[in-house]
């Protein structure tokens, strides 16, 4: 029985595959497919799955650098009523191993520059030695995998014959483990649907639009920004280069005439101190929308991509991979309103800052965010009690701390999780970055606890230095001088350690784990 109304993008797809057959519906560097082309491997793919004993409600892996393939992956599961498991491709091992198994997939696509890695853990998986499918860009496969593109074409044309409910599961998204293990977060095709409208008529989305993913597409972030684009035909571009670079990044969506992109601040970090000369050769002029999301943007850092992108218009998101887009701060208020996440978004419940017992907190002051939204996850994968843990009656928390000001707009704090208690003070390591970052040898931060007998927990800051600068104790003084007059005495870091551009750990989304480098300097 059809639960749900709601049609999903395998339908979508369809729908513009006959009203606009020659119309570019996706890209990479190297591939381009219209609507009428990309349909039909959709297609193909859905009835391939099913070809492998992996039919509608059956999970299956993903692993791949970014390239246009997702797109189809993604679609193709859709309109068969397969469950798409994104495996992050900087995951170890280890990681892959159990999220295959803990998710129970029945087949794994991977990139052959992972075949290795599968290898390496394939008596592990419990994935039939039949399920093994390699993306070779027109090379053999290796012994084991069956090739990509002729898996494809074997298939037939045909519409797959599955009506999918779009109340049942369309990813399992294992979240990045910035606190703990991974968890399984199950999401609906309802849930990015309500997504996908909700962005249209927040940022107001155009046909004429060509959105840029850059964020790895097996993070929530390149789902919940590619697809609002295709639901108006709008076409999607998928950057896939390895690792991120600026200048590469600028040529591209020159060329390509990007209208959306949605980055993190490491990323504008990047553009931003690019030398003039470099960022003066790109014509940028189409970029009309560009949003910050997944970590907080400094002061700093938002006017100088407002000078970079004059012509373009700024916001900022806040959500997660289970509540999805929960606030906006609006181009308009970016001035009056920096360091804020702005407000609820049109379209979801008032936020709820709650203290530890539950109870609402008065404007100003800290407390748990939580949100409800037409976007919310369905649970965590096979682990009920998690589920249960995180909301509060209808009201969903990813362990985020923030305040209400007086005008409604909400300021993000911090994760709870990150939060260090020094002499018995609370001290959130986000304001003690968003002080150091403003010097201007301070290029990236990341603030964290150490044990320490005395204080219970000592402030520790690992600081990426910007070209021109060098390591020195002098400079490390300097930087804990200039938090005196900024921040109280208390939360001025007691040590400094200064670490390159690769040593700082960071999810594939760009967000330090502050875990990470507790554990590494023996928190």
């Amino acid at each position: 029985m059809i639960v749900s109304r709601w049609v999903h993008m395998g339908t979508v797809l369809n729908r513009h595959a006959a009203a606009f057959p020659d119309k570019l519906g996706c890209q990479d560097k190297a591939k381009s497919f219209t609507f009428a082309e990309w349909n039909l491997r959709a297609r193909r793919l859905a009835l391939a799955l099913a070809g492998l004993n992996c039919g509608p409600g059956d999970r299956f892996a993903v692993l791949a650098y970014n390239r246009v393939e997702w797109m189809e992956i993604y679609a193709g599961c859709a309109k068969g009523g397969q469950v798409c498991v994104p495996i992050m491709f900087r995951s170890a091992s280890a990681e892959i191993a159990y999220i295959v198994n803990n998710s129970g997939c029945k087949a794994l696509i991977c990139e052959r520059s992972f075949a290795r890695t599968i290898d390496s853990i394939r008596t592990e998986l419990l994935i039939p030695e039949t399920n093994y499918i390699c993306i070779s860009d027109g090379e053999a496969p290796p012994k084991g995998y069956i090739a990509y593109e002729e898996w494809l074409a074997g298939q037939s044309a045909d519409e797959p014959d599955v009506l999918v409910d779009a109340s049942k599961p369309w990813t399992i998204m294992y979240t990045s483990g910035t606190t703990g293990k991974p968890k399984g977060v199950v999401r609906t095709h309802e849930s990015f649907m309500a997504m996908y409208y909700l962005h249209i008529a927040n940022m107001g989305v155009r046909s004429t639009d060509k959105a840029m993913m850059v964020m790895p597409m097996c993070h929530v972030n390149s789902i919940f920004y590619s697809f609002p684009y295709t639901l108006l035909s709008a076409p999607v571009f998928v950057y896939n280069e390895l690792s991120f670079d600026p200048e590469d990044f600028l040529e591209t969506a020159d060329r390509h005439s990007i209208t959306f992109v949605s980055l993190v601040p490491t990323h504008y970090v990047m553009i931003t101190s690019l030398p003039d000369e470099v960022k003066e050769e790109y014509n940028l002029t189409a970029i009309r929308q560009l949003l910050v999301s997944s970590a907080p943007a400094r002061k700093s850092l938002k006017l100088a991509v407002m000078e970079f992108f004059p012509g373009a218009e700024l916001w900022e998101a806040y959500g997660s991979t289970e509540a999805g887009l929960v606030t906006l701060c609006r181009p308009e208020d970016q001035m009056q309103k920096i360091g804020s996440i702005g407000r609820e978004i049109f379209g979801v419940d008032v936020i709820k800052v709650l203290d530890e017992q539950g109870n609402q907190v008065s404007d100003g002051e800290v407390g748990e965010l939580y949100a409800r939204t037409p976007m919310l996850f369905k649970e965590y994968w096979n682990q009920p009690e998690k589920t249960a843990a995180a909301f509060r009656g209808e009201w969903f928390s990813a362990g985020d701390m923030c305040y209400r000001d007086e005008d409604g707009f909400y300021v993000l704090v911090d994760r709870k999780a990150n939060m260090i208690i020094t002499g018995g003070e609370n001290v959130f390591p986000s304001e003690v970055e968003q002080a150091l970052a403003n010097h201007e040898a301070v290029k990236d931060v990341a603030v964290i606890g150490l044990p320490h007998e005395k204080w219970g927990e000592a402030i520790h800051a690992v600081v990426i230095l910007r070209s021109g600068f060098e390591p020195s104790a002098r400079l490390k003084e300097e930087l804990r001088r200039s938090l005196w007059t900024k921040i109280a005495r208390y939360k001025v870091p007691k040590s400094i350690d200064f670490v390159g551009d690769d040593d700082m750990p960071r999810t594939g989304a760009g967000k330090i784990l502050h875990r990470k480098l507790r554990e590494k300097y023996g928190g």
